[in-house]
C-alpha cells in the first residue's frame, strides 16, 4: 500500500505530493511556488509576501458568513537530516515514505511530518467543497526551523481572521496553548594551522550510533549528545597523551540534538595504545550510563590518512575545555507546568573550518530572565577561553491563555468526537504562535497536531491513525467555529 492510499486520502495524498517537493529550510522555494500554485488553481485568493509566505483564502461558505475567521497555520520547511550511510540530496531528492505497521517513516531520512502533514490537513480543508464553514485563511510560512524568519516577517494586516490554530504541535489529543521562547548561540574562535609534529599517527574519532531528536520535544528524555561525548575523548587525549587535532564536525543543527560527531587527530605513537583504551573506556561508559536512551551508542578509534595540518594546540586545548564545560541539556524543570522543561541548550554543532573553531547552541525557556541568565552563563564559558560569543535570533514564548474562547470550544469538540477532554499543555519548542501574536495581538490562538515521534532524526514516524483524529476534529471544530 502506498501512503497515499491510507484514510483520510485527501490528507495522506496532499502530504505525498509535499514529500515528493525538496523543501528543506532556507531552500523551500518550490514548495512555496507549489503552495502558491494550489491556491491559485482552487480559484482561491492567494497571496505571495515578500519573504515567501503563503495566504490562501477560502470565503465562508452561505449562511456562515457570521462565524469568526479560522487561519490554518503551518510551515513549509523540513529538518534535513539523514543517516550516514543514506546517499540523499536534500535540494534536489523527494523524500521517500514507507508504511510499518501502524507507522509512516522515511527511508533513512526525516520524513517531513514536522510540519508536513499539518500543511497537508490545511491544504485539504481549502479543496474540501462540501465542508460548511466560516471565513478560513491559510497561513503557510517558511524557515520555521532554522530561524521562523517566515514568522517573523509577517507584517500586520495581511490576515482578517480572529482565531489561529496552529497545526505543528506533535501528540494528538493534546491541545498546546504556550511554548518556549528561544535564542540562538555561537562561539568562534580563530586558530592556527600548523605542521603535524614527527612521531604521529593518524585516527578518526567517530562517535556514532545516538537516537538525537528534538531539541525541544527530546531535550526531557536525555538522550546523549555526540559533541559533550566526543570531548570526553579529545581532553584526555590532548592532556595526557600529547595528541593533536586537526579538523572536528559534530552535529548539523542548532534544533537537533547531534546523533553524531568525528574528529581526525594525530596521536604520538608512543601513546596510541593509552588512546585505544581510552576511547573503550568512554564507549563503555556511555552505553552504561545511556543504556535506556542510546543503547546503541558507538566511541571507535578508527585509522585515517594522515591530515596536511594540524590545530594550534592552544587553540584546540581551550575550545574543547570550553565546549565540555558547556551547558547542555534540561537545566531547569517547570515549576508551574509540573513535567514540562523550563530551561535547556543544547550543544549542537562542533566544528572546524575557514580557520575557526565554532560550536553553535539554541537556549530554550519559557522565562525569558531564565533564557538570559543561561546565555549568560554560557558566554562566560566560551570567553574565559579567548572565544567571541554571540547572541541572536532570540524570539519570544508564548504565554498560556486558559480562558481561550476557542481553547473551550476545542475541548467541547474533542469531548464530543472521542468522549474524553484533550489535555492541555505547553511544549518547551518554539512554535511560531509567539512570534505570530506579536504581529496580531488581537489572535486567540490554540496549537494540535498528529502523533508524531523523533521529529529531526531519520526516525521521524507519524501515527497513521492519529491523522485521521486530528483531520476529523479540525474539521468539527471548523464547523462549529465560535461567533462573532
Amino acid at each position: 500500500m502506498l501512503i497515499k492510499d491510507l484514510n483520510p486520502k485527501n490528507v495522506w495524498a496532499n502530504f505525498y505530493s509535499l514529500t515528493q517537493i525538496p523543501r528543506p529550510s532556507k531552500k523551500e522555494g518550490k514548495a512555496v511556488e507549489f503552495m502558491y500554485e494550489f491556491g491559485k488553481k482552487l480559484g482561491l485568493e492567494t497571496i505571495k509576501d515578500e519573504v515567501g509566505n503563503i495566504i490562501i483564502r477560502k470565503p465562508a461558505t452561505p449562511g456562515m458568513e457570521n462565524r469568526k475567521g479560522i487561519i490554518l497555520q503551518g510551515h513549509l520547511d523540513m529538518v534535513p537530516q539523514k543517516n550516514a550511510d543514506k546517499v540523499h540530496d536534500f535540494e534536489k531528492d523527494p523524500i521517500e515514505p514507507r508504511i510499518v505497521g501502524e507507522w509512516v517513516y522515511a527511508t533513512g531520512t526525516t520524513l517531513g511530518a514536522d510540519n508536513g502533514m499539518g500543511v497537508a490537513v490545511a491544504m485539504s480543508i481549502l479543496e474540501d467543497k462540501n465542508l460548511k464553514h466560516g471565513p478560513i485563511e491559510a497561513l503557510f510560512t517558511i524557515d520555521e526551523e532554522t530561524g521562523m524568519t517566515g514568522a517573523r516577517a509577517l507584517k500586520p494586516g495581511l490576515l482578517k481572521g480572529d482565531i489561529l490554530i496552529n497545526l505543528d504541535s506533535e501528540t494528538e489529543g493534546e491541545l498546546y496553548v504556550g511554548c518556549a521562547g528561544g535564542l540562538d548561540a555561537t562561539a568562534t574562535l580563530a586558530y592556527k594551522e600548523e605542521k603535524v609534529p614527527a612521531g604521529m599517527k593518524p585516527f578518526r574519532i567517530a562517535v556514532t550510533g545516538l537516537k538525537g531528536g528534538h531539541s525541544g520535544m527530546d531535550i526531557i528524555l536525555y538522550r546523549a549528545n555526540a559533541n559533550k561525548v566526543i570531548v570526553r575523548v579529545l581532553l584526555p587525549m590532548i592532556k595526557e597523551m600529547g595528541a593533536r587535532i586537526a579538523s572536528i564536525e559534530g552535529g548539523s543543527l542548532r534544533n537537533a540534538i547531534p546523533r553524531e560527531a568525528f574528529a581526525n587527530v594525530v596521536i604520538p605513537e608512543d601513546n596510541v595504545a593509552a588512546a585505544e583504551a581510552l576511547v573503550a573506556k568512554v564507549c563503555e561508559e556511555v552505553r552504561s550510563e545511556y543504556s535506556h536512551t542510546d543503547p546503541d551508542a558507538k566511541v571507535e578509534l578508527l585509522p585515517a590518512e594522515m591530515p596536511g595540518s594540524v590545530i594550534d594546540a592552544d587553540s584546540a586545548r581551550k575550545m574543547v575545555l570550553a565546549a565540555y564545560a558547556c551547558p547542555d541539556g534540561v537545566a531547569r524543570m517547570s515549576d508551574s507546568m509540573p513535567g514540562m522543561v523550563e530551561t535547556s541548550n543544547n550543544m549542537a554543532i562542533f566544528k572546524s573550518e575557514g580557520g575557526k573553531l565554532v560550536v553553535q547552541t539554541l537556549l530554550r525557556s519559557s522565562v525569558d530572565s531564565a533564557k538570559e541568565t543561561l546565555a549568560s552563563s554560557l558566554s562566560s564559558v566560551f570567553e574565559l577561553a579567548g572565544a567571541d560569543v554571540v547572541l541572536e535570533g532570540g524570539y519570544p514564548g508564548w504565554n498560556p491563555d486558559m480562558d481561550s474562547a476557542i481553547l473551550k470550544k476545542m475541548k467541547e469538540v474533542y469531548n464530543r468526537l472521542y468522549g474524553k477532554e484533550p489535555e492541555v499543555k505547553a511544549i518547551h519548542a518554539g512554535l511560531e504562535c509567539g512570534i505570530l501574536g506579536g504581529a496580531y495581538p488581537n489572535w486567540d490562538m490554540v496549537s494540535c497536531g498528529p502523533t508524531i515521534e523523533a521529529p529531526h532524526s531519520p526516525d521521524e514516524r507519524v501515527n497513521i491513525a492519529s491523522v485521521e483524529k486530528m483531520w476529523n476534529f479540525v474539521l468539527e471544530v471548523i464547523k462549529d467555529a465560535p461567533l462573532k
